[in-house]
């Protein structure tokens, strides 16, 4: 296992996300603590030694199982455990000392290695500053409680910037695969940080598993990085890059295990290839051209005026295509629609095509999106 110097610290340039651990009877807030035990074992034992946990994972009970784990193994003091901060649940200052407190009981620690405000975009990041949330941060680091401090995101880059801009962080946690370099915070994020010095950590490597799968044409291409699977061709795109601290994946079998860990023991900062470059790149075309719409889900066209939500229309629309998930897309809108307002009720009004970054027809693409997916 190659490892990132971080100070004090060494971080393992794989770390296990504990979101997606094995579950009993379908039912992800029911850990199959015996299974996903073994696997963690599996992990530190090939040197992985960062953890990375959250309130919310596996229905609020993973960072409960971590606690009891770690304390059942006597590991506490040769991993670096990571959290996060349910910011979403904060609404007045205190709760960010009561959540906090209630976090190290379900660890079963005194301390938090690697701390970050979990899943900010520029709305919730603004409110939490009004409450205070800075001076809480520079608080419980001082009083070594937590030992780093960071965020995890999700919105567009302009919020990244603002964000990253508010504080001095000690790292920052993006969304970044080989197919995702202009979502969110994106390269444009990545090199930010870069430039300024601030370790980030890559979630997402594989796009949820989706990468591990490619569409046909990629999987062809793939076949010259043999023996190399399809998930490590992915894993060495972020594995590459220069100042990322980890790359977190949720493996949920010895198999994943042992192949991420094979990428991280193998793969050195800067070492792609021109080959592998191009791949790259004419993988993301691939992509592209299964792409129904190009919506980035900006959300520049929200709110709708009769409250459609386009954004997550146009992304059960691509992900049929993209992903070939046609049943899965197809269900997921039936679901949408319940709670939801169908683009059947689209009054054309225009305000949303008006002010589209990607300048697309957003007007047509409801009706087309509705008449495949219904």
């Amino acid at each position: 296992m190659k490892y990132f110097d971080i100070g004090e610290v060494e971080v393992s340039r794989l770390g296990f996300g504990c979101m997606r651990f094995p579950v009993i009877d379908g039912d992800n807030g029911k850990i199959n603590k015996e299974e996903s035990e073994k696997l963690l074992l599996d992990a530190i034992e090939r040197g992985l030694n960062y953890i990375d946990t959250a309130y919310p994972y596996h229905e609020e009970t993973s960072e409960d199982f971590i606690g009891e784990f770690l304390q059942k193994h006597n590991l506490r003091n040769r991993v670096q455990l990571a959290t996060k901060l349910p910011c979403w649940l904060v609404k007045k200052e205190e709760d960010f000392e009561r959540l906090l407190n209630l976090q190290l009981e379900k660890l079963q620690t005194d301390y938090i290695d690697f701390y970050l405000l979990h899943s900010l975009d520029i709305k919730r990041f603004r409110k939490i500053v009004d409450l205070g949330v800075l001076d809480f941060c520079k608080k419980i680091k001082e009083k070594g409680i937590v030992k780093h401090i960071g965020f995890s995101f999700h919105d567009e880059y302009p919020a990244f910037e603002e964000i990253f801009n508010a504080y001095d962080w000690d790292f920052c946690q993006i969304q970044l695969n080989y197919l995702d370099i202009d979502y969110q915070a994106g390269m444009k994020g990545y090199e930010l940080a870069t430039k300024n010095n601030v370790p980030v950590i890559i979630m997402e490597p594989l796009k949820g598993g989706r990468l591990s799968n490619p569409p046909e044409e990629i999987k062809e291409m793939s076949k010259k990085f043999e023996p190399l699977s399809y998930s490590q061709v992915a894993l060495k795109f972020p594995l590459s890059l220069q100042n990322v601290m980890t790359v977190l994946s949720g493996m949920n079998s010895h198999k994943q295990v042992e192949e991420n860990c094979e990428m991280a023991d193998s793969v050195e900062y800067n070492s792609l290839t021109d080959e592998e470059k191009e791949f790259y790149k004419v993988s993301r075309k691939v992509y592209k051209d299964r792409e129904r719409i190009g919506c980035t889900a900006c959300e520049y066209c929200m709110p709708c005026t009769v409250e459609i939500n386009i954004p997550k229309v146009f992304s059960l629309w691509n992900k049929a295509f993209l992903y070939d998930e046609e049943d899965k897309s197809k269900k997921d809108y039936k679901e949408y629609l319940k709670d939801g307002v169908s683009p059947e009720e689209c009054i054309e009004c225009g305000k949303c095509e008006d002010i589209c970054p990607q300048h697309l027809e957003i007007i047509k693409g409801l009706k087309d999106a509705h008449e495949y997916l219904k």
